[in-house]
């Protein structure tokens, strides 16, 4: 890592998130939410994601090496992990299920390891997990374009879709793609591609092929941004659809509701739509909320999960490594940390 980008993440505050991710992460790679806690299997990709802006490679490829070890031979992972793990590794407690979008994360944070990189020996080493986790949540495509949610531990699908995991899922296939090309393996490249086009039409198009088996997602800030930070809604739509959720979800100088009609900032959707914005070019909006969000870490400079407004107090009492992750990505989006940096600010790989 350059003292350039060391010099950088210490002028944003973002070197306690790092240590916390490193401490919380398993001498098998898993990275925890907090020391001693759960794990999923997105969010680890998230803070792993981190890492590797940081320089931190070392830290991040035994992230990306854990999975390839929990992988699953269909493809996926189980939805949860961590504390109380059964001997299948599942979080005990949970129903044991493979969400689509948790198992096919893995394409996203492998190709943001590579453009931080250039480790093409380690891209190829990952190769095989990124093409069974996408393989699987393809053959979970419904003939209407959306990626079911989940399947359950008898091994259906449950079909029903969620707009936020599915956008994730565009923006995994749209990574793996983007490996497939850099590897030369082109027919699977043009598999995801495809399964890509047909989940973006659902997305823009058909609104009635999500939420139709329990309650609408809309009053979660995630289904207003997702679709702009994955790259389904580009230009003109994307900020319209952003400016359409201003007065719903923002609060100002506190951050982004994670839920409309809840007082309560959360700091990694914050950061989430703060990259979103800057997507779509609104990076002087961007910076002023990212640095609103500040406020909401403790005494080590490390971040809650967020602020409940009403009831002044952080809530809950935990500080998740994904936050502090989504965070280091958030300043990266704004300021060119990595080379990595246009991920989701630019549409491509196409």
């Amino acid at each position: 890592m350059s003292n350039a980008t060391l010099e950088s993440l210490s002028d944003w505050g973002l070197e306690p998130a790092l240590e916390h991710i490193e401490r919380a992460q398993r001498s098998d790679g898993l990275i925890l939410w907090y020391p001693e806690g759960p794990a999923d299997p997105w969010d680890h990709v998230e803070s792993a994601m981190a890492l590797s802006i940081a320089g931190r490679e070392d830290a991040a490829r035994r992230a990306y090496r854990w999975i390839a070890d929990a992988q699953h031979d269909d493809g996926a992972l189980w939805a949860t992990y961590g504390e109380a793990e059964d001997n299948d590794g599942a979080h005990a407690g949970d129903e044991p299920r493979k969400e689509t979008h948790r198992s096919a994360y893995v394409a996203v944070g492998a190709w943001h390891h590579y453009l931080c990189t250039e480790d093409r020996a380690f891209l190829q080493e990952l190769w095989p997990t990124v093409r069974d986790a996408l393989e699987f949540a393809r053959r979970q495509q419904a003939p209407t374009g959306e990626i079911y949610w989940t399947v359950g531990p008898d091994g259906e699908p449950y079909e029903d879709a969620l707009i936020s995991g599915c956008a994730s899922l565009y923006k995994s296939l749209a990574c793996g793609a983007a490996i497939a090309d850099v590897l030369g393996h082109d027919e699977a490249g043009e598999r995801w591609l495809a399964a890509r086009t047909d989940l973006g039409e659902a997305i823009r198009t058909r609104p009635d092929r999500f939420d139709r088996t329990w309650e609408s997602k809309s009053r979660y800030a995630m289904d207003w941004f997702y679709p702009v930070l994955c790259g389904v809604l580009t230009g003109d739509p994307a900020r319209n659809r952003l400016e359409a959720g201003f007065d719903r979800y923002l609060e100002a100088g506190l951050g982004c509701r994670c839920v409309a009609d809840e007082p309560w900032v959360t700091v990694a959707e914050s950061c989430e739509l703060v990259v979103s914005l800057a997507a779509v070019g609104r990076t002087e909006r961007a910076r002023e909320i990212y640095d609103w969000l500040f406020q909401w870490t403790d005494d080590e400079g490390v971040f809650w999960t967020g602020y409940q407004f009403e009831d002044e107090e952080f809530w809950p009492g935990e500080r998740p490594t994904w936050t502090g992750g989504a965070a280091v990505l958030a300043a990266d989006a704004l300021s060119g940390l990595s080379p990595a940096a246009d991920l989701f600010t630019d549409p491509r790989p196409e």
